[in-house]
């Protein structure tokens, strides 16, 4: 392994507790991680807390703007066959990889190349790598680097939201030479062609990233081009409670702070939202709507009493009062889920469904009758299976449902033993929350589609209709956007008619930065975007 020379004012950066005008010629962004970082491999980027450092040290052929529309990176253009099935991409010949002494060249350094792009994607399929990625390329036929910078994918069936996909980290460019020297360590020795190189770790303590002078996009600002990123370096801290992570930030060790957490809320928050004067002359909020629907999902195929009563599935879709919940358990922080399962964000969604749930006890009240259970009586209790983060959303429910003679026992799980539960089919009711993957409604409606019943898929409601699976696979061959979105909204209805799903809410983003940070983009997929970001 070869040793890392760390230059004196990173070495100071390990200090957790220096503070900005320790380095005022430099511009440091510094963020916590509280989950921790597993690996810098972009072939295992499954979470927020790994894509985040990827995006800053790697690129893939197309990025997704603050719209989630995709632009070029790597590629500077790409051609679509009319059947949909070949996408032909023409790569930038300036973009370079991260120094390294591993690259045999006087620089240290080498240029991307169709066939990088080769090796990267065949790895993600490679079992021996065991990707959680691989699923990307379910439908792909092959890949064909054609010479240095014409790169083809040819698919063996259309599917529309494929462009979108490869903006997903896992998507990322890599160099053979390097990850074949390292093999499993390059998760701790990454190399990519980001706006930021990879300078220093120390696992739960301390990651360090620094300026990449290679770095190939520059920002034009009044007809003048500026190279980018404009940070010196990253800072990453891992402190584990979130009330001091979030004590840190107040004081200025931090200058970023993403979400919120149930220890601070109401210190930095008003009840509906708003960011309390005794911050507002020092803090900026930002906040986005959030590809994340939170929501409780019944197993259609499980033994409990409301396996085949979708009378009472949607009586306790319309028992509880969501504007409440999210004033008072949430303040205001997302939106009440009385649509679809599509969120608030995307193209699929309906801004006036004529399905979904709103509070009605009364109608709620008819629904029992109507399957058998006059004000709840002879209804067994009822289990749901949540974790600790959201027992508080999981008693208001509880509650509220037990006034209309709905009783519901309160199951409080690790999250991962419930994702477990939830896999294997053994939860009969649970809560469970999807985050978007890539920017398209099929992605939440694939969920509900037959071949994809869990734990092979994401369908772990195990619900199924031959109606549904039909149109499911219509919109994915549909190239048409406004035919495609008329086909997912009557996707969405019709699981709101069946309700194997009760929308709790459609989350949303909140970014706090002091008021010194300039240029934090933020999108719906909560991206960490760092390449136009300035420090005063």
């Amino acid at each position: 392994m070869r040793p890392r020379i760390i230059p004196l004012l990173l070495l100071s950066l390990m200090t957790f507790g220096c503070s900005r005008h320790d380095h005022a010629d430099k511009q440091i962004f510094r963020y916590n991680e509280s989950a921790g970082i597993a690996t810098l491999d972009p072939a295992f980027a499954k979470d927020q807390s790994i894509i985040w450092p990827c995006r800053q040290l790697y690129n893939g052929l197309i990025q997704l703007d603050t719209n989630l529309e995709v632009q070029p990176s790597i590629a500077r253009s790409w051609t679509i066959s009319p059947d949909g099935l070949t996408y032909t991409f023409h790569l930038r010949r300036d973009v370079y990889f991260h120094k390294d002494p591993l690259f045999l060249t006087p620089d240290s350094t080498r240029t991307v190349t169709a066939h990088d792009f080769h090796y990267s994607f065949s790895r993600i399929l490679d079992p021996d790598v065991a990707s959680p990625g691989a699923w990307i390329f379910a439908d792909v036929k092959d890949f064909a680097a054609l010479d240095d910078s014409t790169f083809v994918i040819r698919l063996k069936a259309p599917f529309s939201p494929f462009l979108s996909l490869l903006g997903m980290a896992y998507c990322s460019v890599v160099p053979r030479e390097v990850v074949e020297h390292y093999g499993k360590d390059f998760r701790s020795h990454p190399c990519g062609t980001g706006p930021f190189r990879f300078q220093y770790w120390k696992e739960g303590v301390k990651l360090v990233f620094r300026k990449n002078p290679l770095y190939f996009e520059v920002d034009t600002i009044d007809q003048t081009i500026h190279q980018l990123p404009y940070l010196d370096a990253v800072a990453i801290t891992f402190i584990i409670d979130r009330q001091t992570v979030f004590l840190e930030f107040v004081k200025g060790n931090l200058d970023f702070m993403n979400s919120l957490d149930a220890s601070y809320k109401d210190e930095i928050l008003t009840p509906d939202g708003r960011l309390k004067d005794k911050y507002a002359d020092r803090i900026d909020l930002v906040s986005t709507p959030y590809l994340n629907t939170e929501y409780l999902g019944f197993n259609i195929e499980s033994e409990s009493k409301i396996r085949n009563s979708k009378l009472i599935r949607q009586a306790i879709s319309c028992g509880f009062d969501r504007t409440k919940m999210m004033r008072y358990l949430r303040n205001n922080i997302g939106r009440p889920g009385e649509g679809g399962f599509v969120p608030l964000g995307l193209p699929g969604y309906d801004t006036l469904p004529s399905y979904g749930y709103r509070y009605d006890p009364e109608r709620a009240r008819r629904l029992l009758a109507e399957a058998g259970y006059p004000d709840g009586k002879g209804l067994p209790t009822l289990k749901l299976s949540t974790t600790a983060n959201y027992l508080d959303l999981c008693k208001y429910i509880q509650q509220q449902l037990g006034l209309i003679g709905i009783n519901i026992q309160v199951d409080v799980n690790p999250p991962a033993a419930l994702r477990e539960q939830i896999a294997q089919g053994k939860a009969a009711w649970f809560r469970g929350s999807w985050i978007a993957d890539y920017p398209d409604a099929e992605n939440y409606l694939s969920l509900f589609y037959s071949a994809n019943h869990a734990p092979s898929g994401p369908n772990y409601t195990r619900f199924t209709s031959k109606e549904f699976d039909r149109l499911y696979l219509q919109a994915r061959r549909q190239n048409d956007p406004q035919r495609r979105i008329r086909l997912y909204r009557q996707m969405d209805s019709l699981v709101m008619q069946q309700a194997p799903v009760i929308v709790l809410y459609y989350d949303q983003i909140l970014h706090f930065t002091h008021k010194n940070v300039h240029g934090l983009r933020s999108d719906a997929m909560n991206t960490l975007d760092l390449r136009r970001v300035t420090i005063d």
